[in-house]
């Protein structure tokens, strides 16, 4: 995926979710993943033609695990004149010693967003721009489906009462294969994650049982974000869009 057709998909998502508006200060959370960086070059590009005036920020959440080498994240947001900020937290040791969670990953994803969302909030930050692709997407739509019996998944723009934060989803219109092809052409500088349940989650067995159904059946994954868009899940009608 060229540059150019990233700024496409992602201008497509922030206009008919209205996710930016003038004088938006915007944080994005930067994990070191190939989504966030994406992301980032997104946003920040987007922010030299975009008619709509917004300053961006860049947030990484610490969680306290060794070997978390920021060093090329740092020097990318210089490159893209980007301001960066590194969140230092303890939320590694609180989940895997503390607590010893035996499913870390509902109560770690929890922390690092409110440890980002108030983060931004004290940096001047209106909005919080999330990573998540289309594929995030879908495979959220089936968690929901098989563990909680319920057709959800994240809306595009969801406003946090209690922070006053503003989250939105540029990249939902974006494929992860895409995301992927965009990594290798612009060699993104990506930072391992050193959780030790990386990998071994019911997303990550969702997202193979996904990518299976779309070998099988060529298009599925197109087919049931359409349904998503289109399912009346709250959250999903903005703009007129139903």
């Amino acid at each position: 995926m060229k540059l150019q057709q990233l700024y496409s998909y992602v201008r497509q998502a922030i206009d008919d979710y209205r996710m930016i508006a003038d004088g938006d200060r915007i944080a994005v959370g930067i994990s070191g993943g190939k989504d966030s960086l994406t992301l980032l070059y997104a946003l920040s590009g987007l922010r030299r033609f975009y008619p709509k005036k917004f300053e961006l920020a860049a947030l990484t959440v610490d969680l306290g695990f060794d070997h978390y080498d920021l060093s090329e994240i740092r020097q990318l947001c210089k490159t893209l004149d980007v301001e960066y900020h590194v969140i230092k937290t303890k939320i590694g040791e609180i989940v895997f010693e503390e607590r010893k969670e035996s499913s870390p990953c509902a109560l770690c994803a929890k922390m690092r967003k409110g440890a980002l969302n108030d983060y931004a909030k004290q940096i001047g930050c209106n909005k919080v721009a999330y990573a998540h692709h289309m594929d995030d997407i879908i495979e959220t739509m089936f968690l929901s489906m098989f563990y909680e019996g319920q057709f959800y998944s994240f809306a595009p723009v969801t406003h946090l009462d209690r922070s006053g934060i503003t989250v939105i989803r540029p990249l939902m219109y974006v494929p992860e294969a895409n995301v992927i092809g965009f990594l290798h052409k612009y060699h993104l500088p990506l930072v391992k994650n050193p959780c030790p349940a990386d990998g071994e989650t019911k997303r990550e067995y969702v997202k193979q049982l996904v990518r299976q159904i779309n070998l099988e059946n060529p298009g599925v994954k197109k087919r049931i974000f359409h349904a998503i868009c289109t399912g009346r899940i709250e959250g999903w009608n903005i703009n007129g869009k139903q």
